[in-house]
């Protein structure tokens, strides 16, 4: 097992700092973080959240960090649908209902549906039965043939930012089980599409069912200021469409009968 200084020193480095860059960030001296780093300091459990904090330490790997140093872990872990974190499951709820017509969807750190709205409910309806088998994923979802794939017009350019945002969460904060999903669907296959970073929010996806193109964009939200592991590993994937064709074939009773 890694001492808590080498893997302090281990995120520091991902995160791109200098010792003297988080010494400065975290109110401590450099000598300090240097001597944390190499053992010769033993580091309070606040100190170590505090260099964690600082280098954006998801909260599961904080108590991998206190657990190294020998300090009892800090976060909680409970299910979403638990009663613990019922207020949240239900704000979560309240918030994808709201976004209807349109779909939204909540997933966790590995891509997994963890919650869905009704409108996406027509899209999930010719999917093969063991792509629905929880736990669902997304990204499997919409690569597989029998899922959405063949579904999707430009399914280069949504592959291409999958691999995108895949690759910078793996380097954010390495996970072997999504590292698994990276290597088996986007590892390997046709070459990335060339688009500019800003543009990302722009490219729509495109999906055509029945001959009908539906194309829609999206955006992400997280938990600002998590103190549960599961609040801190779930987003929301919103769905918006990007022209008057989507929103009417959203806002009209056809949708529940399209696919």
């Amino acid at each position: 097992m890694r001492t808590v200084g080498e893997m302090l020193r281990q995120w520091r480095r991902r995160r791109g700092l200098s010792q003297l860059d988080l010494a400065i960030a975290a109110d401590v001296s450099a000598r300090h973080v240097s001597l944390v780093e190499t053992g010769k300091s033993n580091p309070s459990a606040d100190m170590i959240l505090r260099l964690a904090a600082q280098l954006d330490v998801p909260l599961r790997e904080r108590n991998r960090l206190l657990l190294a140093a020998g300090f009892a872990p800090r976060y909680a872990e409970r299910p979403l649908d638990g009663e613990a974190l019922s207020a949240a499951w239900d704000a979560v709820a309240r918030v994808l209902r709201a976004h209807e017509p349109y779909p939204a969807l909540v997933i966790d750190r590995r891509w997994n549906i963890v919650m869905t709205n009704r409108a996406l409910d027509p899209f999930l309806a010719h999917v093969a039965p063991d792509l629905l088998r929880p736990p669902i994923n997304m990204v499997r979802l919409g690569l597989d043939p029998r899922g959405l794939a063949s579904h999707i017009v430009n399914l280069a350019e949504v592959r291409s930012l999958l691999r995108t945002r895949i690759t910078r969460q793996l380097a954010a904060a390495p996970d072997p089980e999504l590292t698994t999903l990276y290597e088996e669907l986007l590892a390997s296959g046709p070459d990335e599409v060339s688009h500019p970073v800003a543009s990302e929010v722009a490219i729509p996806m495109i999906f055509n069912f029945g001959g009908r193109e539906l194309r829609l964009f999206s955006t992400t939200t997280t938990f600002g200021t998590p103190m549960d592991i599961t609040l801190d590993e779930v987003a929301i994937e919103s769905y918006y469409p990007t022209d008057a064709e989507t929103a009417a074939f959203f806002t009209t009773s056809a949708t529940i009968q399209c696919c």
